[in-house]
């Protein structure tokens, strides 16, 4: 395979040295040089495996999804099923309820870890790096605040297939912008994601920020964000932000809200005294999803997850937006 190395963005980088076409690429915790052509690809944390699969490459092992009892997300079962990666030829799963499986990782010898959507400590990274050329996040992103764009740009030109990854962005970028226009009530509409609500304590507001991936991808689907939240992400670079519930007034420009939970968690919401008065919750404009289902899972977005539950969630958003009142 010919390596096409340019100069990207994201605090991504690759060049060529005198004797070979080794790729490298800057990252949060300095430089990593990878052997041109990598073959055998390992991926560990939260869906790095999704780049190589969606680039037609199946990795040698890749961290265990816990899904409603199964190993595997829906989307990422369809697309082994669909590369012949099953019984013998599927990949290692690595079991990473206690952290990165390092001994799991090493026995299938990678060329390359990828990790560019994780948590990745400078610890975990450099004991990676022991056993193989290792891509944490980017420099200049926080853990876990890698974006998809970002994983596709970075595991693509890890892998030495820059041009394939540049043509998955254009799809998907196609894809999202081609279904969005079919639900013109959602555009600009503001949006807040709330973390997971507990019913019984709702003295906090606790919402994603900009810097998460959930709300991202609202604004991906041309819906707004709220001034509170704007205002919030622009002093903190956390992704996850929590105001006092008494701030509610801060809120009064929210017209749908998504969030974890159930009819429930939605009339716990309107019947509180504070909360109630938060436009979105006083319309029934809310969008509860379930962890527990590949929407609720998927609102995080990833490169196979995004073509998978895109109608779904458009049209759950769309339904939120007929109550605005």
């Amino acid at each position: 395979m010919l390596i096409v190395i340019t100069a990207l963005g994201l605090s991504l980088a690759a060049c060529s040295s005198d004797d070979n076409d080794d790729i490298i690429i800057e990252h949060a915790y300095g430089t990593t040089e990878i052997p041109a052509d990598p073959e055998r690809i390992a991926t560990v944390n939260w869906s790095n495996e999704e780049v190589p699969l969606a680039l037609g490459v199946v990795p040698v092992g890749m961290a265990k999804a816990n899904f409603d009892g199964s190993d595997l997300l829906p989307w990422t079962q369809e697309k082994l099923e669909e590369l012949g990666a099953t019984g013998d030829k599927a990949p290692v799963l690595f079991d990473e309820t206690e952290g990165v499986d390092f001994e799991a990782v090493a026995d299938t010898e990678p060329d390359v870890i990828l990790a560019a959507y994780s948590g990745l400590t400078e610890e975990d990274y450099d004991r990676l790096s022991e056993i193989a050329p290792t891509v944490p996040f980017p420099k200049g992103q926080i853990a876990w605040g890698t974006t998809w764009r970002e994983s596709i740009e970075i595991g693509s030109k890890a892998m030495g297939m820059e041009d394939e990854g540049n043509a998955l962005l254009a799809d998907l970028e196609q894809q999202i912008e081609e279904r969005s226009a079919e639900y013109p009530d959602i555009r600009d509409k503001k949006t807040m994601f709330l973390t997971y609500v507990d019913p019984d304590d709702l003295s906090q507001v606790a919402f994603y920020s900009t810097h998460d991936a959930r709300s991202q991808f609202l604004t991906d689907l041309g819906m707004g964000t709220p001034d509170a939240i704007r205002e919030w992400s622009e002093e903190n670079d956390e992704f996850v932000g929590v105001l006092s519930a008494e701030q509610s007034d801060d809120f009064d420009d929210v017209d749908i809200i998504v969030t974890y939970g159930d009819e429930e968690t939605l009339e716990a919401l309107q019947n509180d005294p504070v909360f109630g008065q938060i436009p979105a919750v006083r319309d029934g404009a809310v969008v509860l999803l379930s962890a527990d289902e590949p929407l609720g899972v998927a609102a995080n977005p990833t490169p196979l997850a995004i073509p998978y539950i895109l109608d779904d969630y458009l049209k759950a958003l769309d339904e939120a937006a007929a109550k605005v009142e």
